[in-house]
């Protein structure tokens, strides 16, 4: 199948690599040309605008946006747009808001243009693990896609699944962002309190290998873990500095419109904001507070 890869960052590098090595057609265009040359030397063609991939790729056209949500996938999604027709297709396989994607979706329905949302997950690894896809959009398109979205899975029938309409795949994508902050932010936690248990002298490394089989809190993050304890099991070259690209906020804010309590995402999205503070004017606060009302010992700048 023929396909149009608009983004080749490390993922859509990685995604443009995958669908080659299984003998699809790629017409590749990034705004970095070498992105471009590379994947050229794969076997892709490539093109110098979003215009010239339109004219290039044969109807039924099908693009594949890898972009940042957000203002760079709005503005590449407008111009493709532009120069499809009746019968093309769509692909939004970034972290976009499902609210953007139901518009846009139905923007391009008017015109007889398909949008398909596909929420992914696997990161650099997906080039030789393959690619978790939740997809959502009208069922013909979703089928017309069925080989190269087999071709990215992990295989052709796991890993990957036609979930809903127009939105539902992003939705799902973002729900999954923040089961994921949640996860995290606990394996977090009980490392931490492995490595303040001093009189033990734990390995964390050790422990992580041990939880990595067999156990019930085994995962891929854990396994991720182990590997970075590894490496350096004080982290002494990182700083605490956690970001969040925007599904954590959607989730919580989705949660809250639709009345269903959801704590331990909500403080894990909390945690990271906590981690950007370089000094917390609330933690200074609550101990002034405690000095008030009880008379609490409390440690002066530059106090050791």
């Amino acid at each position: 199948m023929e396909i149009g890869m608009v983004g080749l960052g490390k993922m859509g590098a990685n995604m443009t690599t995958r669908l080659l090595q299984g003998g699809h057609s790629v017409v590749a265009f990034d705004r970095n040309a070498p992105n471009v040359e590379a994947a050229v030397d794969q076997g892709a063609q490539g093109v110098e605008s979003l215009g010239e991939m339109a004219s290039a790729l044969t109807t039924p056209r099908t693009a594949w946006v890898m972009v940042p949500a957000g203002e760079p996938t709005e503005g590449v999604i407008t111009d493709l747009a532009a120069s499809f027709e009746q019968g093309d297709t769509l692909i939004d396989g970034g972290n976009s808001n499902y609210k953007d994607t139901l518009r846009r979706a139905e923007a391009l329905r008017a015109r007889g243009v398909f949008m398909v949302d596909v929420g992914t997950s696997g990161g650099i690894w997906g080039l030789t693990g393959g690619y978790s896809m939740m997809v959502g959009g009208e069922k013909d398109p979703v089928e017309r896609l069925r080989p190269v979205l087999e071709t990215l899975a992990p295989g052709p029938d796991k890993g990957w699944g036609h979930v809903g309409p127009s939105g539902s795949g992003h939705f799902v994508k973002m729900i999954h962002n923040g089961i994921e902050y949640g996860l995290m932010q606990a394996y977090a936690e009980g490392f931490e309190i492995l490595r303040k248990k001093e009189q033990f002298d734990l390995d964390l490394h050790q422990v992580a290998e041990i939880w990595r089989f067999g156990s019930v809190v085994r995962s891929w993050l854990l396994d991720l873990t182990a590997a970075a304890l590894e490496e350096d099991a004080s982290l002494s070259e990182l700083e605490g500095w956690v970001a969040d690209s925007g599904e954590g906020r959607w989730t919580v804010a989705d949660a809250i419109d639709l009345d269903v309590p959801a704590p331990v995402i909500t403080l894990s999205l909390l945690m990271r904001l906590v981690s950007r503070q370089d000094e917390s004017y609330a933690a200074k606060l609550l101990a002034a507070m405690r000095a008030q009302f009880g008379g609490h010992a409390v440690k002066r700048a530059g106090e050791e």
